[in-house]
């Protein structure tokens, strides 16, 4: 079991959802959250991720981290926004196991409402319908 102190290390901190991780770890009182640029380690560099676990003791992952854009740049660079995203969550996924982390949160993202949802939305119009197709 996770600890106050078990070291976390979240990605895509910087993101809408990894911030708000990280924000509600802190708030329940864990201490010991690990955090990078990805300026300073890019997720879809193999080599770099592995030497990245290795070099720090990590307890526990929370896989936030992703490539993101708006139906226009899912539409036009579908390949680009695949690759990359495969390339993050195998080199996260498969880093962790090589280091026999126990605790993996992998946070996939998609949008999951339907196309013409009526709107304020509600949780119960969630995958009702035809979804957005750049999705």
């Amino acid at each position: 079991m996770l600890s106050k102190k078990s070291r976390i290390f979240v990605t895509g901190h910087e993101g809408l959802v990894g911030s708000s991780v990280v924000r509600r770890l802190k708030y329940f009182g864990y201490k010991n959250i690990l955090t990078i640029k990805k300026k300073k380690l890019d997720l879809r560099n193999q080599a770099k991720v592995k030497l990245f676990f290795k070099k720090n003791k990590i307890d526990a992952v929370i896989n936030a981290a992703g490539k993101v854009g708006g139906i226009y740049a899912n539409n036009k660079y579908k390949a680009d926004f695949i690759y990359d995203n495969l390339s993050i969550q195998n080199n996260i996924i498969h880093s962790s196991y090589e280091k026999g982390i126990k605790y993996l949160v992998f946070l996939g993202s998609s949008c999951i409402y339907p196309r013409n949802s009526k709107q304020p939305i509600k949780e119960s119009y969630l995958l009702s319908d035809k979804l957005e197709k750049t999705n």
